[in-house]
């Protein structure tokens, strides 16, 4: 099957899904009033898509009741942004739009918000993130005189961003960061291998929770590590992601059942088609099911450790 037509044909099921569920997918609340999608679409997902499909997967999720979209330079140098910018045109007025940067300095982080602004068709951001914090180098230099949090700061101030935060991948990163600087949100890998084998996860949320920040999640489908030189099972993923959708529905509804907003489903088309089926369907997850699940990822490499 080409892929145009695998796409087709996975935008047809997904609608006859949620025709047959009749379930619009749940909103939760960020900051102010604004609510969120509690999945929403990464812009990794239209990468390598022609752009009447990046079009058609942007419409079908809004239609589905998708407001939260994320996206970063990085991704695919730039694919991400410039496919998502025109195809999100029709909808901007009524999405929530979270970009990032990986700029460390006031400077260049300055240039990179003004060139995604542009790639995206907008004015401003509905939230902007400090990419990747990996490490106290990246906080130290974030937060240092003429580090990108001053840039951050001004850009507010003149109406080129509403809310602030970051992602991370670094537990103690993460909570220095949020001890340095008052910020309105974080996007971190929530996931249930992680959380069972990794220790990664509970303090970043603690922490998130003690500061009033929203949480937004990352990696709620990722399983584990990929041996270097193996082959990679969905080329948009550098993890092994859980795919069976039974294992979909239990990997997400962990994550959601956390003390969480959203999360940001992998990067893949039919994965992301999964995440926005389960989620329509969704319902907390129960202590036995929770247990059993933590359970089952004994032996497995978590992605991240703390």
């Amino acid at each position: 099957m080409r892929r145009r037509e695998f796409l087709s044909s996975t935008v047809a099921a997904s609608a006859v899904a949620r025709a047959a569920s009749g379930k619009a997918l749940p909103k939760r609340p960020y900051k102010d009033g604004v609510e969120l999608s509690v999945i929403g679409l990464g812009g990794i997902v239209v990468v390598g898509l022609e752009q009447g499909n990046a079009d058609r997967m942007v419409a079908e999720s809004f239609d589905r009741g998708v407001n939260y979209y994320d996206v970063a330079p990085t991704y695919a140098d730039g694919e991400a942004e410039q496919k998502l910018g025109i195809a999100l045109k029709p909808y901007r007025s009524k999405s929530f739009l979270a970009c990032k940067t990986t700029m460390r300095d006031a400077a260049r982080a300055r240039q990179e918000l003004e060139r995604s602004l542009k790639r995206l068709h907008t004015d401003h951001f509905d939230l902007y993130q400090f990419h990747a914090v990996s490490s106290m180098d990246d906080v130290n230099q974030i937060a240092a005189p003429r580090g990108a949090a001053e840039m951050f700061l001004k850009a507010r101030q003149e109406g080129k961003v509403k809310y602030l935060g970051f992602s991370a991948h670094s537990a103690e990163a993460a909570i220095a960061l949020m001890d340095r600087l008052e910020l309105d949100s974080i996007l971190f890998p929530v996931n249930y291998v992680c959380y069972a084998q990794g220790n990664f996860g509970p303090q970043i949320l603690a922490k998130a929770k003690e500061k009033g920040m929203a949480r937004l999640a990352l990696k709620a489908m990722a399983q584990t590590t990929i041996p270097k030189g193996a082959p990679h099972s969905h080329k948009k993923c550098w993890y092994t992601p859980v795919s069976d959708p039974k294992q979909v529905e239990r990997a997400l509804r962990f994550t959601l059942s956390e003390d969480i907003t959203a999360a940001i489903p992998p990067g893949d088309e039919g994965l992301y088609q999964m995440a926005l089926d389960a989620a329509a369907a969704y319902r907390p997850i129960t202590a036995k099911e929770r247990a059993e699940l933590l359970a089952s990822a004994k032996g497995v490499e978590p992605i991240f450790r703390a």
